[in-house]
């Protein structure tokens, strides 16, 4: 297995962290809007999460046409976990799509500027997963802000 598909298993493995914690919210709170975010609530920057994975990794990267998650298509952690599972075929697919090609460079449109973009396939997986991170630490702060004790969803070593 390449070092890319086992950093993404780690990814995986403190996203399932913040999905238990998740699943001990109140519903209403996942989707309750704070001020003060980006994206919302919860569940809104979640998704956007998602969405990260969707449009730099299949629609910039690998040229598919993937719908991109958004927030009314999710009523639960289990529908969240539902489009991550998606993602995760999503992420190996692209690895494998790339694998040894780290330095490759794919050229394409981004939506906020007029010239395409030109970005190398380890910019595109490091991007999405440390955004993925970056986005993680302000759920988890969001549910503080709404009165929860957060579960550690940091990367843990298995088994301690």
């Amino acid at each position: 297995m390449s070092v890319l598909k086992r950093q993404y298993d780690l990814v995986k493995s403190t996203r399932e962290l913040l999905f238990a914690f998740c699943e001990k919210l109140d519903p209403e709170d996942y989707a309750k809007e704070l001020d003060g975010f980006g994206w919302g609530s919860i569940r809104n920057l979640h998704i956007h999460v998602a969405e990260c994975y969707q449009s730099w990794l299949a629609n910039f990267g690998l040229k598919a046409n993937v719908r991109v998650g958004e927030p009314w298509m999710v009523k639960s952690v289990q529908d969240m976990r539902n489009i991550f599972s998606e993602v995760d075929s999503l992420v190996y697919r692209f690895l494998d799509t790339y694998d040894g090609q780290l330095d490759k460079n794919v050229k394409g449109p981004v939506s906020w500027q007029e010239e395409d973009e030109e970005l190398s396939v380890l910019w595109l997986f490091t991007h999405t997963i440390t955004h993925e991170f970056h986005h993680k630490g302000q759920m988890v702060s969001m549910a503080r802000q709404l009165g929860y004790v957060p579960d550690d969803t940091d990367l843990i070593v298995p088994g301690v």
